[in-house]
């Protein structure tokens, strides 16, 4: 097994002068990419950081990211990726849970977030940097390091779950379990050197990490970095560069689909790899624009991702076959593995060592309780065809249990992005005394409409059980930063709620 290191030395031998990084300000070769990092590499290390260490990074998307990321890989410390929307005490905690020894921080997010950084700073080194400029400049008056002489096997990485459920979990993983990623990945999409991979999702997040950044390492093609996802700029964007390929979150499809209505093929985007797209927006995309969705199924505690539609085995809806290197099965709830076609529980185990978690940090009893029974127990509701192609349900906590169905809020969701008249929408259970749970869906009109038409527009497009009791309209819908629904929020706001059967009762 290699390291991060091994491959980016890689890389700079064989293709010094190729593109490595371009952003709107400068382009790096894989040369120039290697040479900042191992220089930086250096300047951390004069700033007392050690191997083993934990260092708390937080940064905007740009290429500094990357370079103080790879600078820390080769010193073996652990780079503990920050969201950058965390505030108060979600902030703090990140920091203090994952025992970091210093802060690694963009000026302008420091004095955005000072107030409630500065009581966990103290006993902390903080290193700022403006950005590109100052870091470079700081790198580059330090000799190159020597590349890290360690294992696969060495931690590489703390990232935090979103906390959908209790105080969020620092997931740590290894080199060899990113390293594995890039491998797998880059050889069921056929990325090669020539490829051109736009990166807009946060690079604190484990999608563009380890299936943007590894695949660009593993083969030495080009990452193109943009600070957020813009549907207005997204085609001007991808011919400026000439993207090839993207990664996404199903929402950024929706968003993508619902939005821009009329056909676009003026690029050379062939593809897109992520989670989440449901199978009408995975039809728009390929006809309206001709690029085709690589559905995966993947997290941050399975090395990113264990199953996925390659180029040779495409299967349309589903997150296709597993990688070679783990195993995947859908479990009852008792743990035994379901027949083809039977709702479970997503479990993964690996074949290959250390591609999966080495644990959550500092929570021996979270790590235990998910591996029980020696598989990894992923939370999520799944489904696996004879042909082994899984299907992606929802999280189990998310499934809707509506007089003993199961619904999948996404379904509801993606219908109702196709109201002409609504700009988002999110679908929740609300607690029911007959049924169980019912249906709400929140809503973020265009313009205003009766909620009465939320349910007579979904009818035929949705199953008769589908179809919301609740409509709410808000302003907008709380998301994460890398776009996941907060749906906790919207099950606790019952403001402006409205019953469509109590209505339609009265009409």
């Amino acid at each position: 097994m290699t390291t991060l290191a091994d491959k980016l030395m890689l890389q700079a031998r064989n293709r010094a002068d190729k593109i490595a990084v371009v952003s709107d300000d400068m382009t790096l070769t894989w040369g120039e990419l290697a040479d900042l990092a191992f220089r930086n590499s250096t300047r951390l290390r004069k700033e007392g950081i050690e191997k083993g260490d934990h260092v708390a990074l937080l940064c905007s998307n740009r290429p500094a990211y990357l370079v103080a990321w790879f600078g820390l890989a080769n010193i073996g410390a652990v780079t503990v990726s920050l969201n950058t929307g965390l505030v108060g005490d979600g902030l703090r905690y990140s920091i203090t849970q994952c025992s970091a020894k210093a802060v690694m921080i963009e000026r302008h997010l420091l004095e955005e977030k000072r107030a409630d950084l500065e009581p966990v700073l103290e006993g902390r080194k903080v290193i700022v940097f403006e950005g590109e400029s100052d870091l470079f400049a700081a790198a580059r008056q330090c000799e190159p390091d020597e590349a890290y002489q360690g294992q696969g096997s060495d931690p590489l990485s703390i990232i935090y779950t979103s906390g959908t459920t209790g105080l969020p979990k620092g997931v740590l993983n290894c080199h060899e379990a990113f390293l594995a990623s890039g491998r797998w990945m880059s050889r069921f999409l056929n990325i090669t050197e020539d490829d051109r991979i736009m990166v807009f999702l946060p690079l604190f997040h484990t999608n563009p990490q380890m299936y943007a950044v590894m695949s660009a390492l593993e083969v030495g093609c080009t990452l193109v970095i943009r600070p957020k996802f813009s549907v207005s700029n997204f085609f001007e964007d991808a011919r400026r560069f000439d993207v090839t390929m993207f990664t996404y979150v199903g929402t950024v499809l929706a968003m993508l689909t619902s939005r821009i209505k009329a056909p676009d093929r003026n690029h050379r985007i062939t593809r897109c790899v992520g989670g989440g797209c449901p199978p009408e927006v995975w039809r728009a995309m390929q006809e309206r624009f001709g690029i085709a969705p690589h559905e995966l199924y993947g997290m941050t505690e399975v090395g990113g991702w264990v199953t996925g539609n390659s180029a040779e085995n495409y299967r349309f809806g589903s997150c296709g076959k597993t990688r070679p290197d783990v195993e995947v099965q859908v479990f009852d709830a008792d743990d035994n593995p379901v027949s083809p076609g039977t709702p479970g529980e997503i479990v993964v185990r690996p074949k290959a060592p250390f591609t999966l978690l080495l644990g959550y940090w500092n929570n021996p009893k979270a790590t235990w309780e998910s591996s029980r029974n020696f598989w990894f127990h992923t939370g999520d509701a799944g489904t696996m065809d004879a042909d082994g192609y899984l299907y992606f349900l929802g999280r189990l906590k998310e499934i809707i249990r509506r007089g003993g169905e199961n619904i999948s809020p996404f379904e509801i969701e993606t219908a109702l992005l196709n109201h002409p008249d609504i700009d988002d929408a999110a679908v929740v259970a609300v607690p029911d005394p007959i049924y169980g749970e019912e249906i709400k869906a929140v809503i973020v009109p265009k313009r205003s409409f009766p909620p009465e038409d939320v349910r007579r527009f979904l009818e035929g497009k949705v199953a008769q059980f589908m179809l919301p009791r609740y409509v709410q309209f808000v302003t907008q819908i709380p998301r994460t930063e890398t776009q996941k629904i907060q749906r906790r929020q919207l099950q606790e706001n019952s403001e402006g709620i409205v019953d469509l059967e109590r209505t339609s009762a009265n009409a």
